[in-house]
């Protein structure tokens, strides 16, 4: 008996709950948009496929705001790590050994780094002299939004089909969160065709922003059921 029941106590959930970890990433990423407005006086932030000399003026004009934006991209990428591998775990303790989970952490920590890794591009741009050169600029932001965006996208699009594939098969969670986790993952692995075919970008934003109701639906529903 002290077997079976040391057996279950290493399965039982121990962790941060996964459903408050995606608010905290949602509201820094958020954050990060709207500070970028404020600091700009109102400019929205440009898109990469924009006119170059007026994002370079921007850049000049209201460094602190693509600054703000910068910090709070990095810092929106630690909550996002730590929900990957809270709801990975979570998910394990519930008794599934199917590939989904170890799929769903690599797609979660990869669209982590990315992120982070696209917030540190823009913040090289506020670098003095690094806007004055005109290629070094246009690089940056097309690594930005490539990492930022694609990249990033087609991660989280891996993270949510990981675990909505389980979920559903198991019931784990309402079947219309594992359809809409398993619908925006197809999306966001078509939204790479946006490398070759521009309007496919279009399937981004619905990609995160999709995300963010997956990610908080998703933990909090899962930490209701009970570990195995």
């Amino acid at each position: 008996m002290n077997v079976t029941t040391n057996l279950r106590a290493t399965k039982r959930y121990l962790g941060p709950h996964p459903g408050i970890l995606a608010i905290v990433y949602i509201v820094l990423f958020m954050a990060s948009i709207i500070l970028f407005s404020v600091f700009a006086h109102g400019a929205t932030f440009p898109s990469p496929f924009s006119d170059l000399g007026k994002f370079q003026q921007l850049v000049k004009d209201f460094p602190a705001a693509l600054k703000a934006n910068s910090l709070l991209q990095v810092a929106s990428a630690m909550p996002l790590g730590i929900f990957t591998a809270a709801i990975v775990s979570k998910t394990r303790s519930l008794g599934v050994m199917a590939a989904g989970p170890t799929l769903a952490l690599f797609g979660g920590i990869t669209a982590s780094l990315f992120v982070s890794l696209s917030g540190v591009s823009s913040w090289i741009i506020t670098q003095p002299g690094v806007a004055d050169n005109v290629e070094t600029v246009r690089v940056l932001r097309l690594l930005g939004f490539a990492t930022g965006g694609i990249t990033h996208a087609m991660a989280l699009g891996l993270l949510m089909a990981g675990i909505s594939v389980p979920c559903l098969l198991r019931k784990y969670t309402p079947a219309w969160m594992a359809w809409l986790g398993i619908i925006l993952g197809f999306l966001a692995q078509v939204s790479m065709f946006g490398l070759v075919l521009e309007s496919a970008f279009i399937l981004l934003p619905i990609v995160r922003f999709g995300s963010y109701i997956w990610m908080v639906s998703t933990g909090f529903s899962l930490m209701k059921n009970k570990s195995v």
